[in-house]
Parts: structure tokens; sequence; C-alpha cells
């Protein structure tokens, strides 16, 4: 069973920093893209951002500049660094990963998703 674990989330103050962590486990074949989107109260979720296995990013207009997205393949693991945080950025944040898994009849394409860890920036 595969599972993705957010981590890195809590409280800071507008200007402040915080690294967010998702680490894969599971029998998974390859992982290809990886992304954080993120869902704030009475909104959509939506892309933060997301890098390939190549380790080519995309960001949305809001975050650029302020977050970097990272990951370290080794390890199964994608990162986001948050810094000049502002209270729009409040949100719970999901850790998303497009991977291959192989199966009785062959490989498959799948969609995980983490459960999401908050982030709030009030002061």
């Amino acid at each position: 069973q595969v599972q993705l674990v957010e981590s890195g989330g809590g409280l800071v103050q507008p200007g402040g920093s915080l690294r967010l962590s998702c680490v894969v486990s599971g029998s998974i074949f390859s992982i290809n893209a990886m992304a954080w989107y993120r869902q704030a109260p009475g909104k959509e979720r939506e892309l933060v951002a997301d890098i390939t296995s190549g380790g080519s990013t995309n960001y949305a207009d809001s975050v650029k500049g302020r977050f970097t997205i990272s990951r370290d393949n080794a390890k199964d693991t994608v990162y986001l660094q948050m810094n000049s945080l502002k209270p729009d950025d409040t949100a719970v944040y999901y850790c998303n990963a497009k991977a291959v898994v192989h199966t009785p009849t062959g490989y498959r394409a799948m969609n995980y998703w983490g459960k999401g860890t908050l982030v709030t920036v009030s002061s």
C-alpha cells in the first residue's frame, strides 16, 4: 500500500518560513512528477508547485520567488521551502505523487495524495 506522509506544518508569523516534507512509502516502481497543492477555507484546492523526476519545476504565480520545491529521489521525498509567508498562504497543504506501480497485469500509472498538513500564517 502506498502512503504519502506530510510534515512540517504549523503556526508562523507573517514574514516567517516553514519547510514542508513529504515521504512516499510503499511498493512503487517509479515516481514521476511530485507536487504540493493547498486548499484554504472556502476555496478550491490549487497547485502550489510541482517538480518532475528530472528536476524541472513549476510554480503558481502567487508563490514565485518565495517558495522552492525540491526532491530527493533516493529518499522518495519532496520538500517545499516557504519563505516570506503571508496570511494568504494559510491553508492545508497536500502532497501529490504521480507514480507507476507494478500490478499482476502489468504496470499502471497512479495518482496519490497525502492527508495534508496545516499551515497557519498569523500574528
